[in-house]
């Protein structure tokens, strides 16, 4: 194959969930586009790595320090909600039912994988804590193994300062059927029923 597609093949075949074969169809879509086509998305990856930077606040992502988020004078500064990274910010934001503020992670606790407290954002979340206005963290960490990890780690940090600490709610998907939930999910669903 020549050098310079199969070297393209391999570049896209380093993105998450993207296979040899749907890197190699990525890389023959761009060689089919015009020039100013693949100029334009070169163009647009070489400005999310010049402009894209980290808000010195939250550590969300963002163009502009401090971010949107903590510039907004209209959320509501008692809450913070936490995640692991700024991927999960955008989730939470298009539901439209948080008005709050955030701090990211960066990451989970993982031993297995040389990551512990000093890794993540711990130690400026509490920075933030000691603010008065906080009433409120919501761990909104994933409900996997690390993820659990580091919502327990963080809540024992967090409780003695006096603010709440919730967690958000896990269960069964708007849609799904009983009968093809796992376990843990049901389990979960059961665990953190509210009243009808």
């Amino acid at each position: 194959m020549i050098d310079s597609l199969e070297k393209l093949i391999e570049e896209f075949s380093k993105f998450p969930g993207i296979g040899k074969k749907t890197a190699q169809r990525m890389a023959f879509y761009i060689l089919k586009e015009r020039k100013e086509e693949a100029e334009t998305l070169a163009k647009a990856i070489l400005d999310v790595k010049e402009k894209v930077k980290y808000c010195s606040i939250c550590f969300n992502i963002t163009e502009e320090d401090p971010c949107v988020v903590c510039k907004d004078e209209k959320r509501d500064r008692s809450i913070i909600c936490v995640v692991e990274e700024a991927n999960d910010v955008v989730a939470l934001e298009k539901t439209e039912q948080y008005n709050g503020l955030f701090h990211v992670l960066g990451g989970v606790l993982s031993p297995l994988d040389g990551v512990g407290p000093d890794d993540l954002k711990i130690k400026e979340l509490l920075l933030r804590l000691k603010e008065k206005e906080v009433k409120e963290v919501i761990l909104a960490t994933n409900p996997n193994t690390e993820g659990e990890a580091t919502a327990i780690y963080i809540a024992k940090l967090i409780k003695p300062l006096g603010i709440k600490v919730t967690r958000i709610a896990r269960g069964l998907p708007a849609g799904g059927d009983l009968e093809y939930a796992d376990q843990v999910t049901l389990a979960n669903a059961i665990e953190g029923r509210v009243e009808f």
